[in-house]
């Protein structure tokens, strides 16, 4: 059916040719995947059985004719036998569904009762039944593809070539295209299809044949997509710095500290108890009355007898705010005083409240002026205009 022989293709321009020493044979009705990176000959193949090319060195034969030696006259008619699927659909815009399928056998020149029983039969095997007088840009790329590969089988050709067909579509529209094309090769017809999708050539266990720089490497039957080990995966790119590092140490600091909270205390033996981190747990279980966070180790307050500030431990500080409380006339401060022991050494935490009294204010002697800060002004009270 096709048949490559030692086929080498250079094209103008290029040190490197497209496709080197390449030999392979296709039989009637095999379905054969052609697999390899862009640029490694997949297109040159196609482009060499549908004869757009010919052969720099080699020669190929499709259908029992070595294409050298095919006239340009004669091009046309052999590519009857060809239909052609790409990636880019390529419809005619103006046309409808029915007319874009119909223009192939227009150009062959059939007859018009075969075209009205003909087209109708292709757009119902490949889903688009009722959507006959749809323009391309009425139809989704799916059902785009589906007309294209109408278009390539109205005439029943013996080779069907598909370059890329599922490569603008979406996976589920992709995966409906290829069980189309499954189905038209179990009807008889030769399906050749150059594919960068290995899911769908692992699965269906098809012929594949592998390029690579324009050398064939592999001819499996029942084969998959091959290795793609050295293709690279996307990765978070690793930030290097100062602030990557601080951000990388608050991330194990909270790791830590989530890990210490579910299997118990983390916290090294050797560390002080009043320096270890407080549990979250004990902290979600405390009573709504109990400190929420570990009270400060000291505060300095005022002695009563001018002695140096000793520390002591301001419980009131973390206490729930209690409500407004209106000042006495007779303000009085608190203080705390040291308390030694037996043994001369201060206790930690026990204070003494010292009370120290202030002159007191007789209110009833002020008057109304007074209370209200308005009377008892002095000349420097009196505040001029600024320069």
């Amino acid at each position: 059916m096709i048949r490559f022989e030692n086929v080498t293709k250079r094209y103008r321009g290029t040190s490197k040719p497209a496709l080197s020493d390449v030999d392979f044979e296709v039989q009637r009705g095999e379905f054969v995947f052609l697999v390899g990176a862009s640029g490694s000959g997949k297109s040159s193949c196609l482009r060499l059985i549908l004869r757009e090319d010919s052969p720099s060195e080699g020669r190929v034969v499709v259908l029992g004719r070595d294409l050298r030696t095919l006239s340009n006259r004669k091009v046309p008619y052999f590519r009857r036998h060809i239909g052609s699927v790409f990636q880019d659909f390529r419809l005619l815009p103006n046309k409808t569904v029915f007319q874009n399928v119909a223009f192939t056998l227009q150009v062959i020149g059939a007859s018009r009762a075969f075209i009205q029983q003909a087209v109708p039969e292709v757009l119902a095997l490949v889903g688009l039944e009722g959507k006959q007088k749809r323009l391309p840009h009425e139809l989704s790329g799916g059902e785009q593809q589906r007309v294209a590969i109408a278009r390539a089988l109205v005439n029943r050709p013996q080779i069907l070539l598909a370059d890329e067909p599922t490569g603008n579509l979406d996976p589920a529209t992709s995966v409906d295209i290829m069980q189309l094309l499954a189905r038209i090769n179990a009807g008889g017809t030769t399906v050749v299809m150059a594919t960068h999708e290995a899911a769908f050539v692992d699965q269906m266990q098809r012929r594949v044949i592998e390029l690579s720089g324009g050398v064939m490497m592999r001819d499996e039957r029942h084969g998959g997509y091959g290795d793609i080990s050295a293709i690279p995966t996307l990765m978070p790119v690793e930030e290097k710095g100062a602030a990557a590092v601080a951000a990388l140490t608050a991330v194990l600091e909270l790791q830590r500290e989530i890990i210490g909270t579910a299997g118990g205390d983390a916290t090294p033996p050797t560390q002080d108890a009043a320096e270890r981190p407080v549990p979250l747990t004990d902290l979600l279980a405390a009573p709504a009355d109990a400190t929420p966070f570990p009270a400060p180790a000291a505060s300095l307050a005022p002695a009563a007898s001018g002695e140096p500030a000793t520390p002591a431990e301001p419980a009131e500080r973390h206490a729930a705010p209690a409500a407004p409380v209106v000042p006495a006339p007779q303000p009085q401060a608190v203080a705390s005083a040291p308390e030694t022991t037996t043994d001369g050494a201060e206790p930690p935490t026990r204070t003494n409240p010292v009370t120290i009294e202030l002159p007191p204010v007789e209110l009833d002697e002020l008057g109304l002026a007074d209370r209200l800060g308005l009377g008892g002004r002095s000349a420097d009270d009196e505040v001029g205009p600024t320069s």
